[in-house]
């Protein structure tokens, strides 16, 4: 990493590739240009922190639900990553920045994403939240999205106070509130915090709006996240189906391209919170509220829509480069006719045309395999094997003959 200048109390740096590197890089690129995942691997061979050909294998083995290779292959482009941070690059203080713009940046964007997810995926909301701050901190353009889910996080991790200064605070701007997620994750947390304050400060006279308060303002902002919660979540009190009969309540589209591309990502990603009781009662009770508002005041409606599109003025999606998918929680399985977009070596395909357990070492004989590798996806174990950091060993030797009962298998206490 290199140092470019200082500016605005902000010092920008820069990834910068050896020589070395740039072979390997090349050698990356003419793998890839043919989807030859064999020549990526063989990359990994000569040089085992490659980022570009690590986060081609994390995503492979993803694909083919070897989650724990996958992240061990990001924690690997971390690794690398960070072992090239000077002593001047200092990113928990806030005053570092690096630039997407800059082709040699983006591993570290895409291996912070990632090391985020899976963080969430393993319950790790602290941690995720922790990710999601230092990633928006990199990039003040937060070109991976980082906006729009460090209010999930910052709720799966019961930082409800943090959130709400996290609002105010941001960029010296009171407007986060016009964006869906934030939206409607002040109120959620508004409504924990409301539970947390005792008597004496009830009584102290808070002048803060209530979570009623800040539901009703979303649910008129955005109406058509609750048709899209309803379905997803799902919601299926009888309740639902009146008031989605409402015809403030009745679409799920605004027609603004940016906005329902905002959404989209916020229900793919925050379903999961309104799968609580209390929150399906707080949303129940203010949409309700809303219908019966606008029964008595039609020209709210209009008002509301007046903001939306102010806000949300331009005709494209601002956030097309942001995937709804990537923000989701499940996780995709690579159906096996797409892995013909793979060019191999053809032993390798007859190999698995057989049937054979391809992670077994050619000279292992008729030795059984290691546990760890029986049932699994053979061509995810052949990568896997290829990579220089996994070791499966040599096999059953003659030490451990007196291990293995009369059926060939090892005895349960082993």
């Amino acid at each position: 990493m290199e140092f470019l200048e200082s500016k605005d109390g902000y010092n920008y740096f820069r990834y910068v590739h050896s020589p070395p590197y740039i072979q390997a890089q090349r050698a990356f690129e003419a793998a890839q240009a043919i989807h030859d995942l064999n020549g990526v691997a063989t990359v990994l061979m000569h040089n085992p922190y490659h980022l570009d050909s690590l986060i081609t294998m994390a995503d492979y083995f993803k694909f083919v639900g070897e989650h724990q290779m996958a992240a061990d292959a990001v924690a690997k482009c971390l690794y690398a990553l960070e072992c090239a941070w000077p002593a001047m690059f200092t990113p928990l203080l806030g005053n570092c920045q690096l630039k997407f713009g800059h082709e040699t940046n983006k591993p570290l964007f895409k291996t912070l994403f990632t090391h985020m997810i899976n963080m969430d995926r393993r319950g790790c909301h602290r941690s995720a939240l922790e990710v999601c701050k230092l990633l928006l901190s990199l990039d003040s353009d937060d070109p991976m999205g980082a906006l729009f889910c460090i209010d999930y996080f910052a709720i799966r991790a019961g930082e409800y106070a943090w959130l709400e200064q996290f609002t105010e605070d941001y960029k010296s701007d009171n407007s986060l509130w016009l964006f869906p997620n934030f939206s409607f994750s002040l109120s959620i947390s508004r409504f924990y915090l409301e539970q947390e304050e005792t008597s004496k400060d009830a009584h102290a006279g808070n002048t803060k709006a209530t979570s009623a308060d800040l539901m009703e303002q979303a649910l008129m902002l955005h109406p058509s996240v609750l048709k899209k919660l309803v379905a997803k979540v799902p919601l299926k009190d009888r309740a639902w189906t009146n008031i989605l009969k409402h015809s403030y309540f009745h679409s799920d589209e605004t027609k603004i391209p940016s906005l329902d591309h905002l959404i989209n990502i916020y229900v793919e990603r925050s379903y999961i919170v309104w799968r609580l009781p209390d929150l399906q009662k707080l949303l129940r009770n203010t949409a309700q509220q809303v219908i019966e508002t606008l029964e008595l005041n039609r020209s709210e409606a209009k008002d509301w829509a007046c903001v939306r599109e102010e806000a949300f003025s331009t005709e494209k999606n601002e956030y097309a480069h942001l995937l709804v998918q990537d923000f989701s929680d499940s996780v995709s399985s690579l159906p096996p006719d797409n892995l013909q977009n793979f060019v191999v070596d053809a032993r390798m395909g007859e190999a698995i045309h057989n049937g054979m357990q391809v992670g077994n070492p050619p000279n292992a004989g008729q030795a059984p395999l290691p546990r760890d590798v029986a049932n699994r996806n053979p061509l995810a174990v052949l990568f896997e094997s290829m990579l220089p950091w996994v070791n499966y060993g040599d096999g059953i030797g003659a030490d451990d003959d007196e291990q293995i009962n009369g059926h060939g298998q090892r005895n349960p206490e082993d």
